[in-house]
């Protein structure tokens, strides 16, 4: 998988960061109702791997005695911070920023490891999936998603020339060099993941297509009638209803 290019001179160049799904949102809840069952109940340890402002970590440390949110953003990291000493979790819920040296976390002290849509911004998708392998105890859990490929958006966007609006259909479907020159993160077919999970030292336990939340319809009784219908469920096997592919792996 080739990082995103320049697109004025077709160079490699480092992914574009994201931005996390806010407290709320629908796509939050889809992911913890898609992984509840590979969570324990209040034991273990949890590490977030791209833990963003945590409105996703937050729903998920209530499942495990102790959770640590990493992240390279500052700026989200205090939003996190934030909503854990609003909550009083501050004795079981931890947050770290990765810095030049990596993480200070020792290596086998996670049950469960979880990165949602993140390997897609690293600039190195081998060495964050050999950071998360080695933070997993032996027969831990890694619940990872992706953004889907079939995806009818390209769900980050592409700097396209004399097109300002970036979300133009259809650019996730292109071949992959002319997406990797123009889009801003990388993407990724159920074949992509799981090979690289599993050339990762991982065996992979489920994979599954996500449903599209359809957070960013703005009008609501759009948003509400997509989702009452076409996007009713959380999972679908049609592929182009999908934004993200979700795996689950054990080391």
């Amino acid at each position: 998988m080739k990082s995103s290019r320049n697109a004025a001179s077709g160079e490699e160049r480092a992914p574009a960061g994201g931005v996390p799904a806010s407290e709320g949102q629908l796509i939050l809840q889809r992911r913890l109702r898609l992984v509840r069952r590979w969570l324990p109940e209040g034991t273990g340890r949890l590490v977030d791997f791209g833990c963003g402002n945590g409105a996703q970590t937050l729903l998920l440390a209530p499942h495990f005695a102790h959770t640590t949110g990493l992240d390279v953003q500052e700026d989200f990291l205090t939003q996190m911070r934030q909503a854990v000493a609003d909550r009083g979790w501050s004795d079981r819920v931890a947050v770290e920023r990765i810095g030049a040296q990596g993480d200070s976390l020792p290596a086998g002290s996670a049950d469960v490891v979880t990165s949602f849509t993140v390997l897609e911004h690293v600039p190195d998708e081998r060495a964050a999936l050999a950071r998360m392998y080695e933070l997993l105890r032996p027969g831990g859990r890694l619940l990872i998603s992706v953004p889907n490929k079939w995806w009818v958006f390209e769900t980050h966007g592409a700097d396209l020339p004399l097109l300002p609006w970036n979300r133009v259909p259809l650019v996730s479907w292109w071949p992959r060099a002319l997406h990797s020159r123009w889009a801003r993160a990388r993407i990724y077919t159920k074949g992509d993941i799981t090979r690289m999970l599993r050339e990762s030292g991982f065996d992979v336990d489920e994979v599954v297509r996500m449903t599209a939340p359809m957070d960013m319809i703005s009008w609501r009784p759009l948003r509400e009638l997509v989702r009452s219908t076409v996007f009713r469920s959380d999972r679908t096997t049609i592929p182009f209803l999908a934004t993200e592919i979700l795996v689950a792996a054990t080391r």
